[in-house]
């Protein structure tokens, strides 16, 4: 079975270390100790939460969407170029680079600093794993 140390979990999850800490104390998570002592929590116990703080489909609105990817962070730039706009975002770790219309670009008052969210539909998503 997977484990994670605490930092880890928290990590991939977007959560704080102390709420993962937290979570293990309301007995939310499993946890034991590794071998070296430090305390680590199940990656399927991991997996169980994170699926129900998730929000079910749908925005703060109450609109549901077919699109389950949402990452919602802060706008870092924005190209427009003719009809072309190019919009960076940081949703926690991650970058998300998104093209679109300048039209939208300016409708949606899009400025570095503002919050936005990325909703995302693909046909093909890679996935990795690191080696273990």
């Amino acid at each position: 079975m997977t484990h994670y140390r605490i930092s880890e979990a928290a990590a991939l999850i977007g959560v704080s270390d102390d709420t993962v800490r937290r979570w293990v104390a309301d007995g939310h998570l499993e946890s034991s100790l590794d071998s070296a002592g430090r305390q680590v929590v199940s990656g399927r116990s991991l997996a169980a939460r994170a699926v129900a703080i998730a929000p079910a489909g749908h925005g703060e609105s109450g609109v549901k969407r077919s699109a389950r990817n949402r990452f919602t962070g802060l706008v870092t730039a924005v190209e427009i170029s003719g009809l072309v706009a190019q919009l960076e975002l940081q949703c926690g770790p991650h970058r998300v680079v998104s093209l679109m219309t300048s039209e939208a670009a300016r409708e949606l008052r899009l400025e570095v600093g503002s919050r936005a969210t990325a909703v995302v539909k693909a046909t093909t998503v890679i996935v990795e794993t690191e080696e273990r």
